[in-house]
């Protein structure tokens, strides 16, 4: 793999300036070089006040393989940024736009093999008119804008104790009900099972299909949602050769035992995935979108805006994120 990898800044204001200078001081020999988009003079006075032994070096992507080793290359952004710790700013939000959208770009034109997006601040982005929910329906676009694919992206929060993915995702409770259909529920899994496949490399992906209910509704008892269209989900993708199990109880899903029955958990909406990896894994697991014709990894965390700028941040998940996304573009590599 000769592209190094992007990094997007994430909201200046959060920790993600501090965990890329500390993912650069933790590199090991052999690792994909990196290169973050942001403001370099920012990260050189981050590191100085942090006590941190990382050169800063602004660059182009392309010479930033050869900087990797003694500086973090910077690709600088067009966009100016305040970040100011702990205080999160709408100023700050075309540059956390612009980093996305750059590191993307550079997936695309091959200066970068994947890009990992550093957390940002969803409140912040719609206060100066951000129209996604989030990261992953960002992509989504950024997709057909730069490929001219029309695709559906899906969230997956992957560990090596457990994969999980939401089919409905940053939505309230009240609106899963009226979102998730059997039609949602078998693409969402279709295109898990297509990247365990082809990114993970696992030959037979096996799926693990949440209830929505308590006790998956008991037969009908607490809920017809199972019964109505769930079970018949399940049942297309078995006929579409997908090893598909449910609909499960959720509460009994996440034991160890339960795990090794499954490479990827199927939840119905976002805190059903998310509270059990978190709990499991919180400082291990990497958000990966999948149904993209690009690899993307994220840190599975937020922005952390109470202790950053402090020194205190781990950088373990972003390591994580770096390291999947050099396994997921090896494994792409291999594909025939």
């Amino acid at each position: 793999m000769n592209a190094p990898l992007a990094v997007s800044q994430g909201d200046p204001s959060g920790i993600g300036p501090e965990i890329a200078l500390m993912a650069w001081l933790r590199r090991k020999p052999g690792d994909t070089p990196f290169f973050v988009l942001g403001d370099p003079a920012h990260l050189a006075e981050l590191a100085t006040k942090l006590g941190l032994a990382v050169p800063v070096q602004g660059c182009v992507p392309a010479d930033s393989a050869a900087i990797f080793d003694q500086a973090m290359p910077v690709v600088p952004l067009k966009t100016s940024i305040d970040g100011a710790f702990g205080k999160p700013s709408h100023r700050d939000a075309l540059g956390t736009i612009e980093a996305i959208e750059r590191g993307v770009e550079y997936v695309r034109t091959g200066e970068a093999s994947a890009i990992v997006t550093n957390p940002i601040s969803k409140d912040a982005l719609y206060q100066a008119g951000f129209k996604h929910p989030g990261h992953t329906e960002f992509l989504a676009e950024l997709a057909q804008r730069f490929w001219n694919v029309e695709t559906r992206s899906v969230m997956m929060l992957w560990s090596p104790a457990l994969a999980v993915v939401p089919v409905t995702i940053h939505v309230s409770i009240a609106r899963v009900l009226s979102d998730l259909t059997r039609e949602l529920i078998v693409e969402t899994s279709r295109i898990t099972a297509h990247d365990l496949k082809t990114r993970f490399g696992i030959a037979e992906p096996r799926l693990a299909i949440a209830g929505l209910n308590p006790h998956a509704g008991e037969n009908g008892a607490m809920g017809r949602e199972e019964i109505d269209f769930i079970k018949a989900a399940v049942e297309d993708l078995r006929a579409e050769g997908i090893a598909a199990r449910g609909p499960l109880p959720a509460d009994t899903m996440f034991h160890a035992q339960a795990r090794e029955r499954y490479d990827a958990a199927i939840c119905m909406y976002h805190d059903q995935a998310l509270i059990p990896i978190k709990t499991l894994a919180f400082d291990s697991a990497v958000n990966t979108t999948l149904g993209l014709p690009f690899i993307r990894t994220s840190p599975d965390h937020g922005t952390a805006y109470d202790i950053a700028g402090k020194g205190v941040a781990s950088p373990a998940s972003l390591i994580a994120a770096l390291e999947l996304a050099t396994r997921l573009v090896h494994a792409q590599a291999a594909q025939p």
